[in-house]
């Protein structure tokens, strides 16, 4: 019995250890990103106030968003390693995917700002306001910001989907808006400086056109973010493996009640699986645990599993190649 507990403690204080290695390695490349966000950011307003260009002022607004959501996402991976405890049972992984849904919520404010504030601008060129042609500063900053959010989009996402976080991925995607606005911005005041004249007007137009597209990436990392939050299950794929995992699995003659969530980056399932009502306690224990070996190997090592077993009401019409035909019911 000593060395079974030995054995569990062991493979906890692992698992621990792994998730906090995991933690760890987030947030030193979200720390990576805040301190670029923060010098490029004050480059771009400097370089769009001095060099008259709204669009880059824009592009400054949203690489301050982006800053704003590096401590966002810093604060939220510190909390998310907290190990379950009394009152969170299955952990605080959950403040990683709140993260991801306000990050996606801050890029909606800042597309609104963006689209605002060019829209004022063109309406007013069209009402005679003359605007001032941007500088060749504010032009090296777009060029410049395009170079280094690529690369923050490239080494985040990197690390996002190897630690299978979605704050990370949902701030990669994030550097990546930014990178397409500032080509936007490059654009825009290219144009305005290369053709001058009544072309000046493209650098507010570049400003209400991008802010569609971070509208865009807005809308897809709120809407996952906000649907795991509200316990939506695993995705089709994921689903369809269990089911067959389930099935597959000696011993199991029929399941029902299946329900699959995300927690954080962790996945959770809670299944009834039915065995012959003629087996001993321990030997449908057995049963149960291959059950949660399978679907370890699905859904991680980390994932949460509730495997309630039944006794099967007729073993010699329930069986694995004849399942219950509720089997496939969702919740």
């Amino acid at each position: 019995m000593k060395d079974t507990d030995d054995t569990n403690t062991k493979k906890l204080y692992s698992s621990s250890d792994t998730e906090n290695a995991r933690y760890s390695q987030a947030s030193y490349v979200t720390k990576v990103s805040m301190v670029l966000n923060f010098l490029l950011t004050g480059f771009k307003f400097a370089a769009g106030i001095v060099g008259n260009s709204s669009a880059m002022i824009a592009d400054a607004a949203h690489s301050l968003s982006d800053f704003i959501t590096d401590v966002a996402v810093i604060v939220g991976l510190k909390v998310a390693r907290k190990p379950g405890d009394s009152t969170h049972n299955y952990g605080h992984g959950k403040i990683e995917t709140l993260t991801a849904a306000f990050i996606g919520l801050v890029l909606v404010a800042a597309a609104f700002g963006i689209f605002w504030g060019g829209l004022q601008k063109v309406i007013a060129f069209y009402h005679g306001e003359g605007l001032p042609e941007p500088s060749k500063i504010a032009l090296v900053a777009a060029i410049l910001s395009i170079v280094v959010k690529e690369w923050l989009y490239r080494y985040t996402i990197a690390y996002g989907r190897e630690l299978k976080s979605d704050a990370l991925i949902a701030n990669a995607w994030d550097h990546r808006s930014d990178a397409f606005s500032s080509v936007g911005t490059m654009l825009g005041i290219g144009g305005a400086i290369f053709l001058g004249g009544k072309w000046v007007v493209l650098d507010p137009i570049a400003a209400v056109v991008l802010s569609f597209f971070i509208f865009k990436v807005a809308f897809d990392i709120s809407y996952k973010s906000l649907n795991e939050l509200l316990e939506a299950s695993l995705d089709s794929e994921t689903y369809r493996r269990i089911e067959e995992a389930l099935l597959s699995t000696e011993g199991v003659l029929g399941f029902h009640e299946l329900k699959t969530r995300k927690i954080g980056n962790a996945m959770a399932a809670d299944v009834h699986i039915e065995v012959d009502r003629d087996l001993s306690i321990v030997d449908a224990h057995e049963i149960s645990t291959h059950v949660e070996d399978r679907l370890k190997e699905i859904c991680g090592k980390n994932g949460h599993f509730s495997i309630r077993v039944e006794p099967c009401s007729d073993s010699e019409y329930y069986t694995p190649d004849t399942p219950r035909a509720n089997n496939r019911n969702r919740l």
